[in-house]
């Protein structure tokens, strides 16, 4: 044995590559081991007294059992160290925060998950302005943070990894940017490597610019990687899907194909420039942005489509993916998710595909006839297995059909569905398939939304609406020479949660502040734009501060547009044409960083917010409109009895059975009776 360790010790000196190929062996296997991951958002990010400055409650040891539990492998803890540092030259980190901090990292290598740490909002609350204006003494301060926190964790497990910055992003040209971003990296790579223990190979992750993955920013950190020269290095990048669906704006209320073509596009291009030449890759946040300002923006379905296909080709292409969560998903006190289908679906997709359905809806509009309804179903490689109701199995044939590529849910079955006319979701029906997720299709029944008139304020403006069991896809806005009204003028399908909003319990549409500080005095002509296929005209009149509103008369002729949005929607990080964009030099209070997070005033989180680059002409994209999340006005299945059986749901073949059989005997009896009646004449 010690003769075969010599000869393997001395191969490897003779050849320094096969050495290099096992550390890079080494490295990949890590961060392989690190799938699935998630991030304890908004906690030591949070800028403010403590973790708790954002809403978030204190972490325990038992929720981070609990992170555990749910099948994660690593954690991401964002760290930001801005109001909790003395001032230099020395910029000594506060003892009590580092000590909570060290608290919960050893919770979490306890319970043997993989451990990133970093700088995180300090990226654009010191460092962006700084390495531009103040370059030296913003560059002492990182490095100071950097030696502290190398020094303190020194002697940690390997699975504790340092990532040198979030979302890096800086004033100045984009050469600049690109100098100043390799100038960081570079010092903390060194800064970790020379302070002794296990950091002279401890795991080091570097990002691109913004975390962005366009290709000049994956090759920029690729030759930085490559002048390390450091196997036990690993890239980051960020995803949050492409920028018009990912928020609901031009149009795009439907995973449809530019959206999948981009995971496609991104991620193909990060494993090219890294994965395929022996750099691992980790997605550090993932997610959706238009959960920051509303979680129902993108409609549940449409949803757990990009969630499933993304997270499958991030995998086929051996990225390991983080879920951003700043709370909005696992709850840090429940312990439950805030949407069970979502996680149920995630989990499911870490070792298999799901299959998804054109749709999770079938909208039935009231004291309407009610026919056959047929979805396509994507099966992702799996069969269809079932449909059930309750947990119990429908009859194929009798009330749904199935021709391997289609499911038609019979009209006898909804009509017993729907019998009682109670508007929103009557019932819930689930497929089954061999593997992976369940797919539900919410039955909904609905009536035309009306719109009520209303009186405001820009600051506070709201539409009395009865939704009737619809719910909102999208909204456009024009003034009445037909020129895009409101915020991101290229396109008129307005930006779901961020200039407006349903509130199904309140029964009321906000219309945002943000909505009318980019409109001008005078009419507005609005559409609502509902799953259920109807679209509802309303005016509004603004004058300086005050708004009024009223609904337009007759109701636009329902329909159920194409696919897609906007032609040529703006891609990320583009600008309508005429529109400055803002400048990463001297941008004005709350306006958006380069790194697409607004500022927001009172140290609340930064929004996130692409900005898109070419203005298309102003005519409305043809959309997919057929609903929103799961009801959240409480209108679920009733509490029936009726739900405990079967539906009767059985053909009248055997009714006009009967009949004929009563008609044959009636007339056997007849004739008897004239027959005697003759014989005895």
């Amino acid at each position: 044995m010690i003769l075969s360790l010599a000869v393997i010790v001395a191969v490897s000196l003779a050849n320094p590559s096969l050495a290099a190929e096992e550390s890079e062996a080494d490295i990949q296997a890590y961060v392989k081991d690190m799938q699935p991951g998630w991030n304890l958002g908004n906690t030591f990010d949070a800028v403010g007294a403590d973790e708790t400055a954002w809403g978030n409650p204190h972490v325990t040891e038992e929720f981070i059992k609990h992170v555990a539990d749910q099948g994660f492998k690593s954690i991401r803890i964002p760290v930001t160290f801005d109001g909790r540092q003395a001032a230099g030259p020395d910029y000594i980190i506060d003892a009590d925060f580092l000590e909570r901090l060290d608290q919960v990292i050893q919770w979490s290598l306890a319970e043997d998950l993989y451990v990133m740490i970093n700088i995180h909002h300090d990226s654009w609350i010191w460092l962006s302005e700084g390495m531009h204006h103040n370059h030296d003494e913003t560059l002492a301060r990182f490095e100071e943070t950097w030696k502290q926190l190398a020094e303190h964790f020194k002697d940690y497990s390997s699975k504790l990894m340092f990532e040198s910055i979030n979302e890096p992003q800086f004033n100045g040209t984009e050469q600049e940017q690109f100098e100043y971003l390799q100038e960081l990296n570079t010092a903390f790579h060194q800064i970790v490597r020379e302070s002794g223990g296990k950091n002279d190979t401890r795991p080091l992750v570097l990002p691109t610019l913004l975390t962005g993955s366009e290709p000049e920013k994956l090759s920029d950190l690729y030759e930085t990687i490559t002048e390390l020269n450091d196997p036990n290095i690993i890239s980051t990048v960020h995803y949050y899907g492409f920028w018009p669906f990912s928020v609901n704006i031009a149009g795009y209320t439907r995973f449809e194909e530019d959206t999948k073509n981009e995971i496609i596009s991104v991620f193909d291009r990060v494993h090219d420039t890294f994965v395929a030449k022996g750099i691992p890759v980790i997605i550090g946040e993932y997610g959706l942005l238009g959960f920051d300002t509303d979680m129902q923006a993108i409609e549940q379905g449409e949803k757990l489509k990009f969630f499933e296909f993304m997270i499958y080709y991030a995998q086929e292409k051996e990225l390991t993916h983080m879920l951003w969560d700043n709370g909005q998903h696992f709850g840090r006190t429940s312990y439950e998710w805030s949407d069970p289908a979502l996680y149920q679906l995630m989990k499911a997709s870490w070792t298999t595909r799901s299959a998804t359905a054109e749709s999770d809806f079938i909208y039935i509009k009231n004291n309407e006839e009610i026919e056959d309804q047929s979805l396509k179903l994507d099966l992702n490689g799996n069969q269809f297995i079932s449909l059930l109701l309750d947990e119990e199995k429908l009859l194929e044939g009798r009330d749904y059909l199935w021709d391997g590529q289609q499911l038609t849910f019979k009209a006898d079955l909804l009509k017993y569905l729907t019998e009682d006319g109670h508007l929103g979701t009557n019932a819930i029906l689930t497929a089954k398939f061999n593997q992976g997720a369940d797919w539900h299709f919410h039955i909904k029944t609905y009536e035309t939304p009306t719109l009520d008139k209303a009186e405001g304020t820009v600051a506070n403006f709201s539409i009395p609406t009865s939704f009737n069991g619809a719910e909102l896809a999208t909204m456009e806005a024009f003034y009445t020479d037909r020129e895009v009204a409101g915020p991101q003028d290229w396109t008129p399908f307005k930006e779901f949660g961020y200039t407006f909003s349903p509130d199904y319990e309140k029964d009321k549409m906000i219309m945002k502040e943000a909505f009318f500080n980019e409109a001008t005095d005078g009419e507005i002509e609005l559409t609502f734009h509902f799953w259920s296929g109807e679209k509802i005209p309303y005016t509004l009149t603004k004058d300086g501060n005050t708004v009024r509103g009223e609904t337009k008369t007759e109701t636009l002729e329902e329909e159920k547009p194409a696919e897609g949005g906007d032609k040529n929607p703006p891609r990320d990080n583009e600008q309508p044409k005429d529109k400055e964009k803002p400048s990463p030099i001297e941008k004005p209070d709350n306006e958006d960083d380069t790194s697409g997070n607004k500022v927001v005033p009172g140290n609340e989180e930064p929004r996130r917010e692409k900005v898109p680059n070419d203005k298309n002409d102003n005519q409305p994209a043809e959309i997919d409109v057929a609903p929103v999340n799961e009801r959240v006005d409480g209108t679920s299945k009733p509490n029936n009895d009726r739900y405990n059986r079967l539906p009767n749901t059985a053909t009248n073949l055997y009714n006009y059975l009967f009949l004929g059989l009563a008609f044959v005997l009636i007339g056997g009896i007849l004739a008897l009776y004239f027959r005697k009646r003759k014989i005895d004449k």
